[in-house]
């Protein structure tokens, strides 16, 4: 039997009265309780104990996926609404997937897992909510009558989300996080609202509708995409929405989108290897969006753009076997006004996302896990906001990294203004985990954690205009932090790195650059040799 159900079973009356000595709240509710919680707002539930969030693993939009917890990555995949099921009982129901936290299999023992399952309202997804104050609640299963637990009190990455009697410790108080209303709808509403066009599936079989009328039937996933497309009104100015709420293969086929189009797939679009090509492609196009896409395969691209004016790509979810995930052309027109809320990307054996000539990016997140070459490569792009860049086990044995700028980026003319804004980088594993190189910059990182790189940490290489952790950040283990230049670019200048805390690594500027500042940097079993 498990150390810890032996644990409490024998002393549990013991634990609830050591925890109300020590000011928590102690009861074993009969009866539901009401909630502080507002339908329609989504929340981020966050462990009392250890301070991680409640996490669907791997981002999977799966029935059956695991429940854990995790840092604080601003993924959907930890943002949840509370969906009243009546006599004070609610599912929990998470964003990304909308898909209900379920007691699995019905399980009515201590330490049953909790995992997401479809919405069917059964009482093992409904839970009744117990107020401790200043937002910390406890939830209590209808069907076993226990508490969501942090299984073992542990503080780990990854650590499950079980159920346990309730005794009210912080092991099973969570703090409900508002989200900003402002982001998009989420997986779980795709599809809903009006539309123009859809494609249903039903087994084998595809039909494409625009209003009443049948523009296609047939066993060809990808014929009944093009004619729900295809079914929209030739030359409109304002945009028309298509809904695909059916899965296939799409082989090496090509979807084109033009201008004015929304394409939103609820279902998961397998597919091939179009040579030079994107999966799905929009080019020289105007107010085309993207708001969710599950994707599998090996494709050549996953997306392919240039020559864009008013993209949207919301939620992406790519779990790849290689190829290239979202690509930005190089040698094409450039693109403006390119905004990016979620993006996801497994096994590319490229880029997870790489852009080449966009003025005015904006970036939610973009987590890379796996991927062969950089996390987020931004090459002649300027004014660019980004939220998030988070890799593990990116760009193992190359040159790249999980965030990297090359080719100008940053340059506006023949100077370096700030007009790139990073939130975070996070990098685990894999090669390096930031690298500026052939004369880009103009950026400004506020907060870094890094560790284990097999390759440099950080490498500034011919770049200008750098600041680096201004809000705090770690380097740990792993490849040296490095300002370096080579001969064909002027020399690296205006570096600041700062509120750092380097431990088991490196800090090395060669050859010397020119106004290179290094502020409150504390080096722990580290080297430093710079010019400063």
């Amino acid at each position: 039997m498990h150390t810890r159900l032996l644990r409490t079973r024998s002393l549990v009356a013991l634990a609830a009265a050591t925890l109300a000595a020590a000011g928590w709240l102690v009861a074993f509710p009969s009866t539901p309780a009401s909630a502080a919680v507002q339908p329609g707002v989504f929340y981020e539930l966050v462990s009392v104990h250890s301070g991680k969030l409640i996490d669907i693993e791997g981002r999977s939009t799966s029935a059956g996926a695991r429940v854990i917890q995790w840092d604080r990555t601003g993924g959907t995949n930890q943002q949840f609404q509370f969906v009243d099921s009546g006599g004070g009982f609610y599912r929990i129901v998470a964003r990304h997937s909308g898909m209900a936290l379920d007691v699995f299999e019905w399980n009515p023992d201590n330490g049953a897992e909790i995992r997401q399952w479809t919405d069917l309202n059964g009482t093992n997804q409904q839970w009744s909510i117990i107020e401790h104050g200043s937002n910390r609640v406890s939830f209590i299963n209808r069907f076993s009558g226990k508490a969501l637990d942090l299984w073992e009190g542990s503080t780990a990455n990854g650590a499950r989300i079980s159920q346990f009697d309730y005794h009210g410790s912080p092991l099973q108080q969570w703090e409900l996080v508002p989200v900003d209303g402002s982001q998009p709808p989420q997986q779980g509403d795709c599809g809903s609202g009006t539309f123009n066009a859809e494609v249903t599936q039903s087994g084998s079989t595809y039909t494409a509708r625009n209003g009443g009328n049948t523009v296609y039937t047939g066993s060809s996933y990808v014929d009944a995409i093009r004619a729900a497309v295809n079914s929209l009104t030739p030359g409109r100015t304002s945009q028309q929405r298509v809904v695909v709420r059916a899965s296939g293969s799409t082989g090496t086929s090509v979807i084109s989108l033009p201008s004015h189009t929304s394409f939103e797939v609820c279902g998961t679009m397998n597919v091939g290897n179009a040579s030079g090509r994107g999966a799905v492609e929009a080019l020289n196009a105007t107010n085309v969006s993207i708001p969710f896409l599950n994707m599998t395969g090996n494709p050549y691209f996953g997306f392919r753009f240039y020559g864009m004016n008013g993209l949207h790509l919301g939620q992406i979810n790519m779990q790849l076997s290689g190829g290239l995930g979202i690509r930005f052309d190089r040698d094409a027109p450039g693109s403006t006004n390119v905004r990016m809320d979620d993006i996801f990307v497994s096994g590319a054996g490229s880029h997870a996302v790489e852009t080449w000539n966009i003025d005015g990016l904006t970036v939610g997140t973009v987590t890379a896990r796996n991927v062969g070459e950089a996390g987020l490569l931004i090459q002649t792009t300027t004014n660019a906001e980004i939220g998030l860049v988070d890799g593990q086990n990116v760009a193992t044995g190359t040159g790249y990294a999980v965030f990297r700028m090359a080719n100008r980026a940053g340059r506006v003319g023949s100077s370096y203004p700030t007009n790139i804004h990073v939130g975070e980088v996070r990098a685990t594993g894999g090669g390096r985990g930031i690298f500026c190189v052939s004369e880009s910059g103009g950026v400004v990182i506020d907060r870094i954690t890094i560790s284990q790189t097999g390759n440099n940490a950080i490498l500034l290489e011919n770049c200008y205009n750098v600041r680096i952790a201004a809000q705090g950040g770690t380097i740990s283990g792993g490849g040296e932090v490095r300002i370096a230049a080579r001969s064909e670019f002027p020399n690296s200048r205006d570096i600041t790195l700062e509120n750092l805390t380097i431990s088991n690594s490196g800090l090395r500027e060669s050859p010397c650059g020119v106004n290179i500042v290094i502020r409150n940097v504390t080096l722990v079993n580290s080297s430093r040799n710079t010019c400063v």
